[in-house]
């Protein structure tokens, strides 16, 4: 089962200690979350202002500090329409990429999201397709990048936890029937994040925790950094 440590995310860092905008300080934090189990690490680069960004110089700058942080750990980013709503430009910035990510996350409920896997690929970069409802299901079902991808990341929005299988299981049903032999990522987040991350452990999928996706550990209490939550979810994948 692989764990992935999503470190930081969209969030605003006033929302914890460890959110920064000093890629030094992320990848130091990251370098822990590894330390305690995580096998590979995704991560939104900022820019000077705290915005996520796929500009080259944000990004090589970020992925400078992992690499040094974290050598030999696969490292992917997000290319988020959000971090550069105009695809051209968003395109234009990912060409433009010199240090470049083991593979990086493309939503592909978003506009370009074939271009964007398209790119990625012809530079090397490997795709994780994220799959977060219906129309992205139906986008990627429909996409010429589909069975090209490194693996689809099933993600479920902060929702109650009664409903995690069932919205899970019936995207992941569809996801197998496209391409039954495509790794699935399965997670959560918020009030998701842990129901999805136990979930995904019963159903033998790959997972990922870090504080993009929860600021909490299973019991409730505030999570110290992000390798104390790969320690929690590495207890809870060894059944302790």
């Amino acid at each position: 089962m692989l764990l992935q440590a999503c470190v930081n995310g969209a969030r605003d860092v006033a929302q914890h200690p460890w959110l920064s905008i000093d890629p030094t300080v992320v990848a130091d934090d990251a370098a822990r979350a590894v330390g305690a189990g995580a096998h590979e690490i995704h991560v939104h680069p900022k820019d000077d202002r705290g915005h996520d960004s796929v500009a080259a110089d944000d990004v090589a700058r970020w992925m400078r500090a992992m690499r040094t942080a974290c050598p030999d750990v696969p490292v992917g980013v997000t290319t988020g329409a959000w971090t550069e709503p105009d695809v051209e430009r968003r395109l234009a910035a990912i060409s433009a990429w010199t240090e470049l990510p083991d593979y990086a996350s493309v939503n592909w409920h978003e506009a370009g999201a074939d271009e964007v896997a398209a790119l990625l690929r012809t530079k090397g970069v490997g795709v994780e397709a994220g799959i977060w409802d219906a129309s992205g299901l139906e986008a990627w079902r429909r996409s010429p990048e589909r069975s090209s991808c490194l693996r689809v990341l099933i993600e479920l929005p902060d929702e109650a936890a009664e409903v995690v299988r069932a919205h899970a299981e019936g995207l992941i049903a569809h996801v197998a029937a496209e391409e039954p032999s495509i790794p699935i990522l399965l997670h959560g987040e918020e009030a998701s994040a842990w129901p999805a991350f136990e979930l995904a452990v019963e159903l033998g999928c790959d997972a990922r925790v870090g504080l993009e996706d929860a600021l909490t550990l299973p019991d409730g209490r505030p999570a110290s950094d992000n390798a104390a939550l790969v320690r929690a979810a590495v207890r809870l994948m060894s059944g302790r």
